[in-house]
């Protein structure tokens, strides 16, 4: 278990590294996160390597056994490599190249960078290959985060047209019969004719921006296969790791496959950013954190949880007292094992003054200093339950592609696929049943529970898997607008939707309509939910049924012969469709009865208090968390604002 925090002692005068590496033990620490942002400092010109900074501040580390996690620096080039080569510089979508003096500004389809970060990495590493305090390298930082993700230069342009030649195998026949090109006489005669899909007049052709979206998850996901590749090859057992940040799910990179080049899953969890009012829900940040989790399927590191306010020009919430504490045990519940304080002491220059830390800029050990002591104190002392694995008996499936088709076509105003993900999550959270969030490509049969939510991109062999699934006794709940395009992100003629599940979900999507703010309309309970009510909006699928039961149907006039949502057995197990985007309590009913015949154990606890279980046998623990600004009841036990616990049971 590795507890410690980010440091960074280039920003600092040299006479505070011992001081600061004392208050750091004192802490509670055994690492050091550092160097992630330093290339200038690695090389101030071109070629003159210099890492005697990094020398001197691992030796004093481990004078005092702490160990090292070391970035690579790629994320923030440095500016005489940007003025020498402004090509490597990415581009907006009108035309303007970022500017120098933020970071992440670098183009993932840039030659020159490539070359540059090859060189600074190959040094890098092969001056601490030996190094036995280093016990993790962190490649980059937070990978196409801020809108990196993103650019339209005409190298982007260029490799676009080589992917889809590629892709396509030269047939440029193929691509124009696959996008539909006669539509708006859109037709190529040549891969160098295709454009990004930037501004228009209307839209650019929906299976040409997936097939954008596509490209520019693999100029991601090279970029960083080219880095964790080059470390283990100078450094074979070197651990590499990767600092993810929050909100993946709306990113142009599927970071599951980023997770698959590396060692081990990082995280940098902001539960509140400048300018927020208020903290994210509990439920989801600890989606967040089960989507970690889920990338490996293994416990994974925090890399950056935060203890004070944060915000880079507005600063947001302050976190009350123990509630950022809180934060940290809550990570730790869903499978943190090892954390890492964002950051050691609040800055003084620079972008981050107003992200605060540990230690504000006054030096003066506070309140938030203590938390922190006692949260590492805890964890060390539970450190066999924290590093044990975690099971979950349900899944919430996501699928990239289907992520980006509706970034392409929301088709509703209101419907965020990752809101109506974590509205099914928060069925389970609010009975405190571990999920996990996983990308489809994972195995079903470990589970018991599996939601689709808004797949709308069909893939056979998904429904296949799925099939199987539920014919050998899982249940499966699909979601309104799940498989209704192919791969190639068309409508596919001459199939009912669901495609390739509506004969075995026993329904038919005959008629759809988008709701906007204020538009609801009523469901009303049918058979095992006789007398329930609910209301709906958000986009609704009007279901007709051949052989399935009805749970809810709709109760608005010119519908009411419709179903809302159905069930249907096969095999041994059962598939839901869930045919509207259904208020929380109708959820919640929903997925109590699914809890109910499948024997999950559930555990009831008052509102905004979550417990989890880490470890088995004798290290097995209880950990609670009150995440109310008042006195709660736990069992016998009263848990004051925001205070967590941990037992043995």
């Amino acid at each position: 278990m590795w507890l410690g925090v980010d440091y960074y002692p280039e920003q600092w005068d040299a006479s505070l590294l011992d001081q600061d590496l004392d208050t750091i033990i004192e802490l509670g620490c055994n690492v050091i996160r550092i160097a992630e942002f330093s290339w200038h400092l690695m090389e101030k010109t071109e070629g003159a390597y210099d890492f005697s900074f990094f020398d001197n501040v691992i030796a004093h580390a481990k004078a005092k056994g702490l160990k090292v996690i070391m970035g690579t620096p790629t994320a923030t080039i440095p500016a005489w490599l940007a003025k020498k080569e402004p090509s490597i510089l990415s581009e907006f979508e009108y035309g303007k190249k970022r500017a120098f003096g933020g970071r992440h500004v670098y183009c993932f389809n840039s030659p020159v960078m490539y070359e540059y970060s090859e060189k600074i990495i190959r040094k890098l590493v092969e001056h601490y290959k030996d190094e036995e305090a280093i016990v993790a390298w962190q490649i980059d930082n937070e990978i196409g985060h801020e809108d990196s993700d993103v650019c339209y230069c005409e190298q982007c342009h260029k490799a676009f047209q080589k992917y889809l030649e590629e892709v396509f195998q030269g047939d440029i026949d193929a691509l124009n019969e696959t996008y539909g090109t006669t539509f708006w006489s859109q037709e190529y005669n040549s891969f160098d004719e295709i454009p990004t899909p930037t501004a228009t007049i209307t839209t650019h052709n929906p299976a040409l921006r997936l097939d954008w979206e596509r490209f520019r998850n693999k100029s991601i996901v090279d970029f960083m296969t080219f880095q964790a590749k080059l470390v283990k090859e100078i450094a074979p057992d070197a651990y590499v790791i990767h600092d993810f940040p929050a909100g993946g799910m709306d990113k142009h990179v599927d970071y599951s496959k980023v997770a698959a080049q590396i060692d081990r899953v990082a995280y940098n969890n902001y539960p509140v950013w400048g300018g927020q009012r208020e903290p994210l829900e509990p439920h989801q940040i600890a989606f967040g954190l089960d989507m970690m989790r889920g990338f490996k399927q293994q416990n994974f590191w925090i890399t950056e949880a935060i203890m004070g306010a944060q915000g880079h020009d507005v600063t947001g919430y302050t976190p009350r007292p123990n509630q950022a504490k809180m934060w940290s045990y809550q990570g730790f519940a869903h499978g943190c094992e090892s954390m890492m304080y964002f950051r050691y002491r609040g800055a003084t220059k620079g972008a981050e003054q107003f992200c605060y830390g540990i230690i504000d800029a006054d030096n003066v050990k506070r309140r938030k200093f203590y938390e922190v002591q006692s949260c590492f104190k805890d964890m060390m002392a539970n450190k066999e339950a924290m590093e044990t694995p975690m099971k979950s008996d349900v899944a919430i499936l996501y699928d990239y592609d289907s992520l980006a088709a509706f970034r392409i076509q929301r088709q509703s105003f209101l419907l965020h696929p990752q809101t109506e993900m974590e509205k099914n999550y928060k069925a389970f959270y609010n009975r405190n049943v571990p999920v996990d969030v996983v990308p489809e490509t994972v195995d079903l049969n470990s589970y018991k529970v599996v939601v689709l939510s808004q797949m709308i991109i069909g893939k056979p062999e998904m429904a296949e898997k799925v099939k199987a699934f539920v014919e050998n006794g899982g249940t499966v709940v699909l979601t309104y607008r799940t498989s209704v395009k192919d791969a190639h992100n068309n409508l596919v003629f001459g199939e009912v939707i669901p495609v390739s599940y509506s004969e075995f979900a026993g329904i038919a999507v005959v008629e759809t309509e988008s709701l906007q703010e204020g538009q609801n309309f009523p469901v009303v309970g049918k058979g095992i939910m006789e007398g329930k009510k609910g209301i709906s909006g958000v986009f609704r699928e009007m279901l007709e049924v051949s052989d399935a039961e009805v749970l809810y149907g709709y109760g608005d006039t010119f519908y009411d012969m419709y179903a809302a949502v159905t069930r249907k057995k096969q095999g041994k197990g059962m598939i839901y469709y869930v045919g509207c985007g259904l208020d929380e309590d109708t959820t919640q009913a929903i997925m109590d009865q699914i809890m109910a015949d499948n024997q999950i154990q559930t555990e009831a606890s008052e509102a905004g208090v979550e417990i989890c279980y880490r470890g088995s046998g004798e290290n097995k623990v209880r950990m609670v968390m009150n995440h109310n600004g008042y006195e709660v009841k736990d069992k016998d036990c009263t848990l004051a604002p925001y205070e967590s616990k941990i037992e043995r049971v």
